[in-house]
């Protein structure tokens, strides 16, 4: 198994064979759930202190709360041709968010960088990309054919009508989503940089702080597999679970407002067990990848 790298901003993760951990919960107030521009620029340059140059370890993020932290990940990446970011996620962390960025708002920015070809997120169930929230979406990635969501059970048909349909890929069930994306991967296989927050993932196989999707580990080893042909360039981890009381008020209404469900403090030490063994799964699926050439 690759070595990962841990950034502890909230000490949710168990210990991981050959792990290195870098103490940062001093920043967790400041990039919890979002932050202002500025933090993320300094939070970036921190990160090029403490991270290897190949960027090919698997970086473990913590709770989901902390996603955005992929944009800086992927923008230090390095390759020879630009390369897919492809997120497994239960949501599409493409909305707008006029206050800098934010867990659910970063992945227009990763498919804006000159070195990504295009975003692939997988796994939604989430109505973010339902009829009602269709406003909330960034359009820019969508309409510029940057980005793709590939969804479960949603309503997309507004998308076809807005000239986005090209964007959109929605499936009946897990199976289908899963035998589609590995379809679209052996056809045109690339140089991938991989993001999984575990919210895509069924309750049964792990709790996490957001709602959450319907993939099944078996489902995750096929895409993660199906990545072989062009290799990775990086990848990260998110989607733990822990609890966390924010000091600033103005968080504690955003958090609110996207009514991020409360963390049951006694059964938070069980399910954290869980959610150790589904990384250990994860890594090894990980490993088994080459890196991209």
């Amino acid at each position: 198994m690759n070595p990962c790298i841990v950034l502890d901003l909230d000490h949710s993760l168990g210990r991981l064979p050959g792990a290195r951990v870098v103490p940062l919960e001093h920043w967790q107030e400041t990039l919890r759930f979002c932050c202002t521009l500025r933090a993320m620029a300094r939070f970036s340059r921190l990160l090029d202190d403490v991270l290897p140059a190949d960027g090919h370890a698997t970086v473990m993020l913590g709770s989901g709360d902390f996603h955005h932290l992929t944009w800086p990940l992927v923008r230090r990446m390095r390759a020879s041709a630009p390369f897919q970011v492809v997120v497994l996620d239960n949501h599409p962390d493409n909305m707008r968010f006029p206050f800098g960025v934010h867990c659910g708002s970063w992945v227009r920015r990763v498919a804006m960088l000159p070195t990504v070809a295009h975003v692939h997120v997988v796994g939604i169930t989430s109505a973010d990309i339902g009829p009602r929230h269709a406003w909330e979406n960034q359009w820019t990635p969508l309409r510029r054919g940057k980005l793709s969501y590939w969804s479960i059970g949603t309503d997309t048909r507004w998308a076809v009508r807005a000239g986005l349909g090209h964007a959109f890929n929605s499936f009946h069930d897990a199976d289908a989503l899963t035998r589609a994306f590995i379809a679209r991967q052996r056809q045109a296989p690339r140089a991938a940089y991989l993001s999984i927050d575990k919210d895509v993932f069924a309750p049964g196989v792990a709790h996490t702080n957001w709602d959450q999707g319907v993939l099944g580990l078996d489902h995750a080893r096929a895409l993660i597999d199906s990545l072989h042909g062009g290799g990775l360039v990086g990848s990260d981890i998110t989607g733990e679970i822990s609890a966390y009381r924010y000091r600033h008020w103005w968080k504690r209404v955003l958090s609110a407002l996207d009514a991020q469900p409360d963390v049951d403090t006694p059964e938070l030490p069980r399910w954290q067990a869980g959610q150790h063994a589904l990384n250990l799964d994860l890594l090894e699926a990980i490993a088994a990848l080459p890196a991209a050439g």
